[in-house]
């Protein structure tokens, strides 16, 4: 008999392993229609859907394994990641769907946001005050104007699957909709940076991708992430994570 694994779980969702089959349970059911109708439309390889119940979804596993976890080095290939880049290229190339995703937000919110955030860090004793500083002067660039992409929104790197060479899937797109498309590279090279290079390779060189713009939404995403993950049981201090990823700015 097939053994029941808890992949993650926290207060707002879970997703547990049965033999070949995910059953994400989320409390939030917008979140799952968006990550059902986004692996309908999205031009890449995407996980079966195989049956849906609410609050469950059940979708079949991916061949391979992820292309890495933040806080461990990656045992993927160059050209993997190259891979990586070449299909979120096709992504962000794909007709736009008609919801706006979480690397959407609008810049006065998102700064709204990273305001809170940063005053929480400082007024709690989390991080130390010039660390944020520095690292909210970082984002400032990532606070600009950009054109709607179909993106993924919660590109982790441990949600796009490989095996050799080749991308065999993304999971996880309830977060997906119109977004920053240089989001989905930051999210995805986040922890990673030696990567990047690969990551831009494949993408291709014929569009204008702003780097500091790519370092900005490091530094942005972790300085919003911290609290979250902290107040869900995860461990942003943890070697090659979240606050990390912001020492690197200093």
């Amino acid at each position: 008999m097939d053994e029941v694994k808890v992949v993650v779980a926290h207060s707002e969702r879970a997703t547990l392993r049965v033999g070949d089959v995910f059953l994400k349970v989320d409390a939030d059911q917008a979140r799952i229609d968006v990550e059902v109708a986004a692996m309908d439309l999205a031009p890449v390889p995407t996980p079966e859907v195989l049956w849906r119940k609410p609050p469950v979804l059940a979708i079949a596993a991916l061949p391979g394994t992820a292309l890495g976890r933040l806080g461990e080095p990656s045992t993927a290939s160059p050209a993997a990641w190259a891979t990586a880049g070449a299909v979120i290229r096709k992504l962000h190339d794909a007709p736009l769907p008609p919801w706006p995703g979480r690397g959407g937000r609008g810049l006065d919110a998102l700064a709204a946001d990273l305001d809170r955030e940063c005053e929480w860090l400082v007024t709690n004793g989390v991080l130390p005050a010039d660390l944020v500083t520095r690292n909210r002067q970082v984002a400032e660039a990532a606070l600009r104007p950009w054109t709607p992409m179909f993106t993924h929104g919660d590109l982790q790197i441990t949600h796009v699957f490989v095996d050799g060479d080749e991308v065999t899937g993304i999971i996880d797109w309830s977060e997906a909709g119109q977004g920053d498309a240089l989001f989905d590279l930051a999210t995805l090279t986040l922890g990673h940076e030696e990567r990047l290079g690969d990551v831009v390779a494949g993408y291709g060189t014929d569009v204008d991708l702003d780097l500091d713009v790519i370092r900005a939404w490091w530094s942005l995403r972790s300085l919003l992430g911290v609290r979250w993950l902290v107040e869900h049981g995860f461990d942003p201090f943890a070697p090659g994570c979240e606050v990390d990823v912001l020492r690197a700015r200093m």
